[in-house]
């Protein structure tokens, strides 16, 4: 009898234990999905930057939103390639987290700790500033005449302070008059405008859309964690990750939800989206911290494929001519095919890539962050700062910078922008011929 009670208990342990093992082999495997061209991939659904803007709209806002466009794509519609020579410089004080956008004859740039400046871009030459003493990790966005900037809580700029709070503010772009504010949470969340409506996130768990003329709800959206990733637009949705792992694809003229998607669990746990979606063929494109690129069927919210890029993925995608491009926290850069998800080739970067790449004129840039991920728990490549241009074809090197950290580039038709660690600069391609 206790022959068969210790049988029983040990054939009990033993199924146990692989029940077990089978479990831990489950969560720790790398998970991977590889996608198809002829499922929710829409050909003719090129990244925005492919259609044409009329003259005088390019000439207003040349570089209007976190990305270039409403899809937030991450392309330059402008035809400037190295070797570039150097116009100007700016200070900026401080750190210059994201990049700024180009309008109304002026760059518009926010540093860290709460300065947003209007730069002269064809000196360099600040035209106006003004200092909010408050953390900014966000880029402004303009429409019809103004300039919108959010901010997060007060001074010093720590990550986690339960219940801080924000604003974001509507600026005179000649001036900086400011016509209106609007109160959230902490604001890290680069807005939006689509038909005069404001689209952002917030730390307090919600997606905003408010009118861009007075500042005044339209409606609020609960999502189910911090919301720090900027939103996407295309076909009359808003697409926005959460710190929860979950992509929420929200109608923007009501907020209603059409669909939720989320990244992969891994012991009952899901890793955030940093990362803005970018949308482009159909599909959504965003990393996730936990080192995997997602692209997900913009109409169902459908997973068709991902792909391990490296250890973190914080950059949003750049995506052009059917290849979706990211940098990791362990100093790659890699190509994935839009459709398939295979990888087209990777890029061993000297450090660690936190803000987004920019594609133009056939390249790719991006900005190395030099300390980015110390306290990382897994691998993060540790490198002296720059930034840098590769081919988009194949990956091959064709320019660096001696300076950079977080965003690489934007642009307008006759300078590049180039985001340093603390300094702007106005570049001129040699072969560029000002307008």
């Amino acid at each position: 009898m206790r022959r068969k009670a210790l049988v029983g208990a040990l054939l009990a342990l033993f199924v146990t234990g692989l029940a077990g093992g089978v479990w831990l082999l489950r969560e720790t495997r790398t998970k991977e999905v590889l996608g198809s061209s002829t499922v929710e991939f829409v050909t003719t659904a090129e990244p925005a930057t492919t259609e044409k803007r009329p003259n005088t709209i390019v000439r207003r806002e040349p570089w209007p939103t976190y990305g270039f466009d409403l899809q937030r794509s991450h392309v330059a519609p402008f035809d400037h390639r190295p070797p570039f020579r150097l116009l100007w410089t700016m200070h900026g004080l401080h750190n210059l987290e994201y990049p700024p956008v180009v309008a109304y004859g002026r760059i518009f740039l926010p540093q860290q700790r709460g300065r947003f400046f209007a730069v002269n871009p064809q000196t360099g030459g600040i035209l106006w500033s003004k200092s909010y003493r408050r953390c900014a990790a966000a880029s402004p966005t303009v429409y019809g005449g103004r300039v919108y900037q959010p901010f997060m809580h007060p001074l010093p700029c720590r990550k986690h302070q339960p219940g801080a709070s924000g604003f974001l503010v509507a600026l005179h772009p000649l001036n900086g008059k400011e016509f209106w504010r609007f109160r959230a949470g902490a604001i890290e969340s680069s807005p939006l405008v689509v038909k005069g409506l404001l689209y952002f996130g917030s730390w307090d768990r919600n997606v905003y859309a408010i009118s861009a003329k007075t500042g005044k709800k339209v409606w609020s959206f609960r999502t189910d964690d911090r919301v720090v990733a900027a939103p996407a637009y295309a076909g009359g949705t808003i697409y926005i990750g959460t710190n929860g792992g979950r992509l929420y694809a929200l109608s923007a003229r009501t907020g209603k939800l059409k669909w939720r998607a989320s990244s992969f669990s891994r012991f009952g746990r899901r890793e955030y989206f940093y990362a803005t979606p970018t949308i482009a063929y159909g599909r959504v494109f965003v990393g996730n911290t936990d080192g995997i690129v997602y692209a997900f069927g913009a109409a169902t919210g459908r997973l068709l494929w991902a792909q391990r890029a490296g250890t973190y993925v914080y950059t949003a995608a750049a995506v052009s001519k059917r290849t979706v491009l990211v940098g990791t926290f362990d100093g790659y850069v890699v190509a994935f095919d839009a459709a398939t998800g295979r990888r087209r080739w990777r890029y061993d970067a000297p450090g660690s890539m936190i803000g987004a790449p920019t594609i133009m004129d056939g390249l790719v840039y991006f900005s190395i962050c030099g300390t980015c991920g110390r306290n990382a728990s897994r691998r993060v490549e540790f490198g002296k700062p720059g930034t840098f241009a590769l081919d988009i074809r194949n990956g091959r090197r064709v320019w660096s910078f001696r300076d950079g950290k977080y965003s690489p580039i934007v642009a307008d038709r006759q300078r590049v922008y180039l985001v340093g660690a603390t300094r702007l600069y106005g570049l001129r391609s040699k072969n560029t011929v000002a307008r």
